[in-house]
């Protein structure tokens, strides 16, 4: 299993703070997966450097199976990470992004401001998180039950 995890965050992108929600993702799915292959990108909340890093990631034959973002998906101005995203996929698979949503509202009242997104584009899942550390934990478990069953299907293996 390939993901590739992206950090939307100008703070972090410049240095100003560490990416804990990157690096709390990373570790999590590094105790579930143990045999993954992971890779990390910081990039500020930039539509043009959003697109720009997704098309990056899944370019060539090397593809990852999952690109999980963390950040921009909130009501801040510049927050445009699900659009970005929406955009770039070509399948939508609402149910992720609900289920998220649902999972985080047992937890906090701010979820329900929550806009992530999720979708295929081509063989690769792309996953938007919050941009906080308790989200993307919350968030990363969600996902893990799943996330073996999506690599075999987008892959073209029977139920």
């Amino acid at each position: 299993m390939r993901v590739h995890i992206l950090t939307i965050s100008d703070r972090a992108a410049r240095g100003e703070y560490e990416d804990l929600s990157g690096a709390e993702i990373e570790a999590l799915l590094r105790e579930a997966f143990p045999g993954a292959e992971l890779s990390r990108r910081i990039i500020s909340d930039d539509p043009e450097g959003i697109r720009a890093a997704l098309e990056e990631a899944c370019a060539g034959a090397n593809a990852p199976d999952f690109i999980l973002t963390t950040g921009g998906t909130g009501i801040s101005p510049r927050d445009t990470t699900p659009e970005v995203t929406a955009a770039f996929c070509e399948k939508e698979l609402p149910g992720i992004a609900e289920a998220l949503r649902a999972a985080s509202l047992a937890e906090t009242s701010t979820a329900m401001l929550s806009r992530a997104y999720a979708g295929m584009r081509g063989k690769t899942l792309i996953v938007n998180f919050p941009g906080s550390v308790r989200a993307c934990r919350l968030c990363v478990s969600v996902l893990i039950p799943v996330m073996e069953h999506v690599v075999a299907m987008a892959g073209g293996e029977g139920h």
